[in-house]
């Protein structure tokens, strides 16, 4: 009996999970999609502030960057109209984001650096969504 029921409900099994699969990816382009983008270009503006500056580990300030740039999107995603960005409040949340975040992954070194890096992933990510 057991041989008969993996036998009649296995291939079924497989032919849903693997239906599943298939259309997650074809789901259009979402809100989760820009989060990774601003993630992404946060990520890549804190390390090359860090570099710029000569302070700090790559991983660091790709940490901080990341962090600003999820701020700098769930800020920008309470707006009524997305389209509406102004760059200080960009570049001040990108700021405090990764003043906090340094204050957390090395707590009493370098807080402006930290800002500064921040700020530059919230001008970076501001000058990109509005050039598109």
């Amino acid at each position: 009996m057991n041989k008969i029921l993996k036998r009649a409900l296995m291939p079924s099994l497989m032919a849903a999970s693997l239906a599943g699969v298939t259309l997650v990816p074809a789901q259009p382009a979402s809100a989760d999609q820009k989060f990774l983008e601003d993630i992404g270009i946060g990520a890549g503006a804190g390390v090359v502030s860090g570099a710029i500056r000569g302070r700090g580990s790559v991983l660091n300030n790709a940490v901080k960057g990341g962090a600003a740039g999820a701020a700098v999107n769930a800020v920008n995603g309470t707006r009524r109209n997305p389209r509406n960005r102004n760059l200080g409040q960009d570049v001040g949340v990108g700021a405090a984001a990764g003043t906090v975040t340094g204050t957390i992954t090395r707590p009493g070194k370098d807080t402006l650096g930290d800002a500064v890096d921040g700020a530059a992933a919230g001008a970076a990510i501001h000058i990109i969504r509005n050039r598109k």
